[in-house]
């Protein structure tokens, strides 16, 4: 609960500042803030997946090999559902309505918005993914997904008001039931093997520092449709190991 909490309250200090202040962040604030963000990400990705690959050479090789290997089959499977696609869709609706909000603040778009990008967004699932497996329930990607979606409430804001801001009651239980659900399966994964949670953390990892990429706008990575790699990851390890 407290990464979704954090998260819910970079939402709302993001829509309160929005509009208190009246005014946007400036571009070369952002900027800078953007490089912070990716720069702690690409930190937080490799060493998550540093930290999950672990024994002699020949096992870490054949770690990493099955977890390519997943990310690889998680990616043919990911387009076939078209994860990507549909995370594209979310972000032309939020377009959409932005363009067409010319007649002042409009509450229920602005929660509908805010609803659909931040929940959708990849480090909700990632963030959640090492949340539920950590032994204290915390992932640090959540600062750095509250910061970032408290710049993005700070721009919504300015356009439909308070909607926005009550959107975080939605990412406080979305993020939450994520949480819990994956907190179920430990236990499970752990019962068969250590491997097995190392592989969905190792896999998560790499998707985190894509997601790192993307901040820094170094490359643009369809991280959406990498997502059933990460159920694929355990499957393999359990099949392979």
């Amino acid at each position: 609960m407290l990464g979704a909490l954090i998260n819910s309250a970079g939402i709302v200090l993001g829509g309160v500042l929005a509009l208190l202040l009246k005014k946007p962040v400036p571009a070369a604030g952002q900027s800078r803030l953007k490089i912070l963000l990716g720069a702690f990400t690409v930190y937080l990705g490799l060493r998550l997946t540093a930290a999950s690959l672990n024994g002699s050479v020949k096992q870490v090789l054949k770690q990493l090999g099955i977890v390519l290997l997943a990310m690889m089959l998680g990616k043919l499977a990911g387009k076939l559902m078209r994860l990507q696609a549909l995370s594209n869709s979310i972000g032309r609706f939020a377009t959409r309505k932005m363009a067409a909000s010319g007649s002042g603040p409009q509450f229920n778009e602005g929660f509908q918005v805010g609803t659909a990008l931040f929940c959708a967004a990849p480090l909700a699932i990632l963030a959640s993914v090492q949340a539920g497996l950590s032994p204290n329930g915390f992932s640090n990607l959540f600062l750095v997904k509250a910061v970032m979606d408290g710049m993005a409430a700070l721009a919504f804001s300015a356009t439909f008001g308070w909607g926005v801001t009550l959107s975080a009651v939605s990412v406080l239980a979305w993020q939450s039931a994520l949480v819990k659900g994956v907190a179920l399966l430990e236990p499970g994964l752990r019962h068969h093997a250590q491997p097995l949670v190392d592989s969905v953390n190792a896999t998560d990892g790499l998707l985190i520092f894509c997601v790192a990429l993307i901040i820094l706008r170094l490359k643009k990575v369809a991280v959406a449709d990498y997502f059933p790699s990460l159920a694929l990851a355990p499957l393999l390890t359990w099949w392979l190991w």
